[in-house]
């Protein structure tokens, strides 16, 4: 199973950058066979300084510290759509025993980032080791059943089949292995919120096999007319809709309509990878890891777990841990030793009352449905992306970062600790380095220092409080950049961000930056098609599909 949490990274030219058995950093050079198999990092910028584990573990605390946090405007499904679309693009799809047929052009597409949602489906129906992901039909995906329950009545005491992703099941075998995802990428069901949206993205595919056979197409070319369609209203989404919101929107708006300038540009190593993109350690060790400020530490999730006269109370952020396969056990009350043993519960797929209403995770009325607005107070926004981290994020279950099973010091469950530890052992730039390299005037000592309604840094020391103001982890740099620019990415990590998902779009197989003409078909116009729209789409527009609990 792939780990969440990504330990060893194989740059293009340097190596394999990892730790080794006594958890020092260190670097290797790949055998023939494993620099053909490994997905492809590459290094934007230059080498920076690692950090002590003093400094590391100090930040760390500053950064998870239980202090108020700010919320956006942003509906709050969007961090988790930014969960699914980083699986996607480090999606290793050549993870197939070394005796199978795969052409070196085959490996190369598939250790390189790319947006065109592998993680959903993987090497497609004829793929001997994926079949097991579609239905009877070769052409559709599979969902699954959830559980009866009889918290809180009568109304959850039945099975519904389509909102819980397909598993493993069958009788014997462990639990663990019974709860496995029948999907491409079982990070996808790491919580509950990325297993639902990635559900959405299956019920989706299943409504454009639907339609396109009204046309007359059938088996092979049916799925792959449905899969293009998919592919290029996803990848316009995330240009339209999900990126101005959480990017500076001038910096997207002039990355897709000048191109790239520092990121596999021509004249700027471009030619030197191939057509193939790779995918920068600053990308995925630092900017892309905004999403990690947004989550809130707990939600209003259905008319069941809501803080406004639910009886179950609002969803924590470890219930969202809990009720999923590969992090939790499906078993309500469970903590986090609980949640550690992978073989602990006795629910194999996830309750009925446990099922998403999306019409509190996305804003409808921005799709012009007044009639899916949530109960007043029944919405949920992110929090701002800036330098602080919610509380619970300091005690992740081990499940999320592939622990299970092992011991490990109680810090290496903080999730800014296992970012900065990550970026320490790459020796990623700092900010300040990578600002010079994209010619932006850097942060000051007092913005670094100080920000704006984000970490204090008054708990560390003089001595560490001067290397942060000077040598700036690149994580925390964009994200305090972002807290001094309205929380939104920029003109550090809104630049790198944009960029890699330019080139990400350019080289999948599917492209609408190589095909710019194309334009959106399932949306209200030509020009639109948002997270809404595709719900929308997926669900048939139906209340009772998109809030089956109902009010």
């Amino acid at each position: 199973m792939k780990k969440h949490a990504r330990d060893s990274f194989f740059v293009v030219g340097e190596g394999v950058l990892e730790f080794d058995g006594h958890g020092d950093p260190t670097t290797r050079q790949p055998s023939t066979v494993e620099e053909l198999r490994r997905f492809r990092f590459s290094r934007l910028g230059p080498k920076g300084t690692r950090t002590d584990e003093a400094l590391r573990t100090a930040l760390a605390e500053a950064v998870t510290a239980e202090v108020p946090q700010a919320d956006s405007a942003v509906p709050a499904g969007f961090t988790y759509l930014g969960q699914f679309v980083d699986h996607d693009l480090t999606m290793d799809r050549t993870d197939a025993l070394l005796g199978d047929d795969v052409t070196l052009g085959e490996l190369l597409q598939g250790r390189s980032p790319a947006l065109d949602l592998d993680s959903v489906y993987g090497r497609g129906p004829d793929d001997k080791h994926d079949r097991d992901f579609y239905a009877e039909d070769g052409v559709r995906l599979k969902v699954g059943k959830t559980s009866p329950t009889s918290f809180p009545d009568e109304r959850v005491n039945v099975e519904l089949d389509g909102f819980d992703l397909p598993r493993r099941g069958g009788v014997g075998g462990t639990a663990a292995d019974r709860r496995l995802p029948l999907i491409p990428d079982a990070r996808n069901d790491e919580n509950l919120v990325v297993a639902q949206t990635h559900l959405a993205f299956i019920r989706f595919h299943n409504r454009v096999v639907e339609e396109l056979a009204l046309t007359g197409l059938t088996g092979r070319r049916l799925f792959a007319a449905a899969r293009e369609t998919v592919v290029r209203h996803y990848q316009w989404l995330l240009r339209t809709d999900f990126l101005p919101r959480v990017v500076d929107p001038a910096i997207v708006e002039d990355v897709f309509t000048n191109g790239r300038r520092f990121f596999e540009a021509p004249g700027r190593g471009h030619a030197h990878h191939g057509n193939h993109p790779t995918m920068p350690i600053e990308f995925s060790v630092a900017t892309y890891r905004l999403g990690h400020s947004m989550i809130r530490g707990a939600y209003q999730w259905n008319r069941v777990f809501n803080s406004n006269g639910g009886p179950g109370g609002i969803a924590t952020l470890l219930a969202l841990f809990t009720f999923t396969g590969v992090s939790g056990n499906f078993q309500p009350g469970s903590q986090i030793p609980d949640l550690d043993d992978p073989n602990s519960g006795t629910v194999d797929t996830l309750p009925t009352n446990w099922i998403a209403d999306f019409r509190r995770l996305y804003d409808f009325t921005e799709a012009d449905r007044p009639d899916l607005v949530p109960p007043a107070g029944g919405g949920n926004v992110t929090k701002r992306i800036d330098s602080l981290l919610v509380d619970p994020l300091k005690q992740l279950p081990a499940g999320t970062f592939g622990g299970r099973g092992t011991t490990f010091p109680d810090i290496q469950r903080n999730l800014a600790f296992r970012n900065l530890t990550r970026a320490s052992m790459v020796r990623l730039a700092s900010g300040q380095q990578m600002a010079d390299l994209l010619g932006v005037e850097p942060l000051t000592t007092d913005q670094i220092l100080v920000g704006d309604g984000g970490a204090s840094l008054d708990s560390l020391t003089e001595e560490q409080r001067q290397e942060v103001a000077t040598t700036t982890p690149l994580w925390f740099y964009v994200l305090r950049e972002a807290e001094l620019n309205g929380g939104l990415l920029g003109p550090v990590g809104g630049r790198i961000t944009a960029e890699v998902f330019h080139r990400a779009m350019e080289g999948s197989r599917t492209s609408i930056v190589r095909t710019p003409s194309w334009r959106p078909t399932l949306g209200p116009d030509s020009t639109t098609f948002r997270m809404t729209d595709l719900l929308l789409f997926a669900f048939e527009g139906k209340a009772d599909l998109l809030n089956p609990l109902g009010e």
